[in-house]
């Protein structure tokens, strides 16, 4: 029987363990993470949780018991120290050797860091565990002034959770603008009117040279006083142990449309992979998202077991701030222009609107402000590369079930 060990307790590989006893897979399955917990999601981290309107059974992606009754073995506080590929075996910190015959790896990312002074001391937050985020909840209240160092969607979710709780907030942003890598200037336009409207405030165009005592040091020689620090400046792969098992990396682990790595015994998936696109041209990217994780996961079980590889999947995210849902399908490379369907100058009640990213006349990615309609219809057709008519599409009078259709 094939023996499956999977590193990474996440999102991803919860889900790859999960699936490959759905699929029919009856050898023996190792499921190994560093934290403590059983595998969990990580998006409300910094939502829900941070506002304690989420408890722990809450966040489980499966309640603890259904591993061992499912005849997964669940090891939790175990650290991987490397893999030896030709043995086919993983070392762990505690001394023990797993052979495999199929290895997952599914470590996810790790926060960068800043190299300026002060970027190591010990009251710096940062969110992507459980336990970030308890510290952060813990730093958070009435009176206490927190600032957010990165305007990435993390960090404007973190805000708005902040804000929730009676805290002041102040977003430092060494770019133009909030979102400036991943989104629109449309949408990093409203987000900053919306957030400057929930008394949060937001610098743009500053950059921080220092941590201090006292806070926040900016290259113009301002210092930000405050109560808490969080970091947020993107993430980097956690390809440690693939890179020394001699896998082909670059910007993550890189596979291909099965989660296949260079070796042919390893598949790798989630937020560690650069991976092709099949649904915008096969070209590579990095994609930190709950879809990516789980539809590379399915990517992974089904290799495994001999099943058909599962039908591509457009791409997408989401993001919930204050009361705005914000969902993106597909990736904006190679669009010509943008196209906007409603009216993001509404800032307050009945706020919702949409921003289409197009080359010629197909929608390459859509970011869809409560508007659910736009959302799904937009993902639709970019996965059929489905030719839309411009001037129906921004005409709010038209539904989009008609412009789907053409």
């Amino acid at each position: 029987m094939t023996r499956v060990v999977i590193i990474g307790a996440g999102h991803a590989g919860g889900t790859a363990a999960a699936l490959l006893r759905q699929y029919g897979h009856e050898g023996p399955i190792i499921l190994a993470g560093e934290e403590p917990a059983a595998p969990y999601q990580r998006p409300p981290l910094s939502k829900s949780w941070l506002k304690g309107e989420a408890d722990l059974e809450a966040l489980l992606l499966r309640p603890e018991s259904f591993y061992a009754e499912h005849g997964i073995e669940l090891r939790t506080g175990v650290t991987a120290t490397a893999v030896d590929a030709a043995a086919r075996t993983v070392t762990f910190a505690d001394g023990t050797i797993e052979p495999y015959d199929a290895l997952i790896l599914a470590t996810g990312s790790t926060a960068r860091r800043l190299a300026i002074p002060g970027a190591d001391r010990a009251g710096l937050l940062e969110l992507r565990t459980l336990a970030d985020a308890e510290r952060l909840k813990a730093a958070l209240g009435p009176g206490r002034r927190l600032a957010i160092v990165g305007g990435g969607y993390v960090g404007l979710e973190a805000a708005a959770s902040a804000r929730a709780l009676g805290a002041e907030v102040v977003v430092i942003e060494r770019m133009g603008r909030v979102l400036a890598r991943v989104a629109s200037e449309t949408l990093s336009a409203f987000f900053t009117a919306w957030h400057r409207r929930e008394g949060v405030e937001i610098l743009t165009g500053a950059e921080v040279s220092a941590f201090e005592d006292a806070g926040v040091r900016l290259a113009d020689g301002r210092v930000i006083e405050v109560d808490a620090v969080l970091v947020g400046v993107g993430a980097l792969a956690c390809d440690q142990l693939a890179r020394a098992a001699g896998l082909a990396c670059e910007n993550g682990v890189v596979v291909d449309e099965t989660a296949r790595t260079s070796d042919p015994a390893i598949r790798a998936i989630g937020d560690m992979t650069f991976r092709p696109v099949p649904t915008h041209g096969g070209h590579r990217h990095r994609l930190e998202s709950v879809p990516n994780a789980l539809e590379q996961a399915k990517q992974a079980a089904a290799a495994i077991v001999g099943r058909a590889a599962p039908t591509p999947e457009v791409p997408w995210f989401w993001s919930d701030q204050y009361d705005l849902k914000l969902q993106i399908a597909g990736l904006p490379d190679g669009a010509d222009r943008q196209l906007v369907r409603g009216d993001p100058d509404v800032i307050g009640e009945g706020a919702s609107f949409a921003v289409f990213h197009l080359a010629g006349d197909r929608i390459l990615c859509v970011e869809a402000v409560n508007a659910p309609a736009e959302f799904m219809a937009g993902r639709m057709m970019i996965g059929k590369a489905t030719p839309v008519d411009a001037a129906k599409l921004v005409d709010p009078s038209v539904s989009m079930k008609q412009v789907a259709v053409g």
